[in-house]
């Protein structure tokens, strides 16, 4: 860890009750984003499927990515994220925490 590394760690655990210092880490930290891909997927066919007009820079993709978030329908992402997670939770226990996004 660098001289910085050092100050950051001693700043996290003087301000944050919880912190988990870095010796308790795991090495191969898996993936368990429950923003999953799916989501991601489906949000990306909702921005992109207007025949209307192609995006044209990246602002228009902002507003468009914002717009089709807030028409989501929240139990898309909860089923799609629970769906995802569990299974990425069992092969993680499986591997016993070490790398195992190549099995999914």
């Amino acid at each position: 860890m660098g001289h910085k590394a050092r100050e950051t760690v001693a700043l996290l655990r003087q301000e944050t009750p919880d912190f988990i210092p870095p010796s308790l880490w795991s090495p191969n930290s898996p993936d368990l984003n429950p923003v999953d891909y799916k989501v991601w997927e489906l949000l990306q066919e909702l921005v992109y499927r207007s025949p209307v007009s192609p995006v044209k820079d990246i602002d228009d993709l902002q507003n468009r990515v914002m717009q089709e978030c807030d028409r989501l329908d929240k139990r898309v992402i909860d089923q799609a994220t629970r769906q995802r997670l569990l299974g990425r939770l069992r092969a993680c226990i499986v591997q016993a925490g070490g790398h195992f996004e190549y099995k999914l």
